[in-house]
């Protein structure tokens, strides 16, 4: 079911994005986990196109955020106001009362900005006067930064890095996918005409039946062996938290259940780990003067890490 389902939201979002099969798919694991996903690439890829493709797609409420550096806490989550009218305080909801959030640029806003979104991403609830209010269900960010232009940026915090599940790129497509992309948006732009294929209750019905894939207890010791790696690793000054273990079990099992199968295997594991693990880790000083990188000491981990064999 989660993959007939899942491949239908894949020909649907292929009807506005050309290619980018892999992308859409990590994508869908994420929202098979409910998972939040950092999508970096340089402007004009089609990161923001793809978020919009995903939400109609799901049939999910979507709000967009462009990220400022003037942009205020309560521009995100909202502020309570006096009603002169009722003599009462009335709470606005923010932008970010929706199921799918599109926070662009979010490296523009002030880190008293970006940490408003830390509360949402983690309990899915934004507090405000000392009241708590849940978000809707299912609550997915996408949030996208220009990894080129650094200039009035704010470098978002290892604690807001660790809440997102996957960190994808979209890449330049191929000259024949370029030239579908300008046939395509000739006459007029597919995103208008786009129609939801499931519902948010089907998704978190879906997202229930992801935690019954099963995961053999080697394959779990090898997701924990992997993160502990890179804990160990000399070459690494920040090694991969729990909660990094813990998004790659979720992760292995939708993107096992997108393939049809009721089982995590090994490569399910080795596959996703960059995804999951880079934007995790800090490489120490005397590796980046080496010209290290952190998907260059993930695949070595991952390589020296022995894989689980059938007994």
């Amino acid at each position: 079911m989660i993959a007939t389902i899942s491949q239908r939201i894949l020909e649907n979002i292929q009807k506005v994005i050309v290619g980018k099969e892999e992308t859409i798919r990590l994508l869908l694991t994420a929202v098979l986990c409910e998972g939040h996903v950092l999508l970096e690439d340089v402007p004009g890829t089609g990161k923001t196109t793809l978020a919009n493709a995903l939400a109609a797609s799901l049939g999910c409420s979507f709000r967009r955020i462009q990220f400022t550096p003037d942009l205020l806490p309560s521009d995100v989550t909202g502020l309570s106001w006096f009603n002169q009218k009722i003599q009462e305080f009335e709470y606005r909801p923010g932008p970010i009362m929706a199921q799918i959030i599109l926070a662009d640029e979010i490296n523009r806003a002030t880190p008293r900005t970006q940490s408003s979104m830390l509360e949402a991403m983690q309990e899915r609830q934004v507090t405000g006067e000392g009241v708590s209010r849940p978000l809707p269900r299912p609550f997915i960010v996408l949030a996208t930064q220009n990894p080129v232009e650094l200039e009035g940026t704010f470098p978002l915090p290892e604690a807001q890095l660790d809440r997102f599940l996957l960190r994808l790129p979209i890449g330049y497509p191929s000259q024949e996918e370029e030239n579908a992309i300008l046939d395509r948006f000739r006459s007029a732009d597919p995103l208008a005409d786009l129609q939801p294929v499931t519902s948010p209750q089907e998704i978190v019905d879906l997202q229930q039946r992801r935690r019954e894939i099963r995961v053999e207890n080697s394959v779990r010791d090898y997701i924990v062996r992997i993160a502990r790696a890179t804990r160990e690793n000399q070459d690494i000054q920040l090694g991969a938290s729990p909660r990094a273990s813990l998004a790659l079990y979720q992760a292995a099992q939708a993107w096992a259940a997108i393939h049809s199968r009721d089982f995590v295997i090994p490569d399910d594991v080795k596959f996703l780990a960059p995804f999951i693990l880079c934007h995790r880790m800090i490489i120490s000083p005397q590796a980046q003067l080496r010209g290290r990188t952190t998907p260059e000491l993930v695949a070595d981990i991952v390589a020296a890490v022995p894989v689980p064999v059938e007994g």
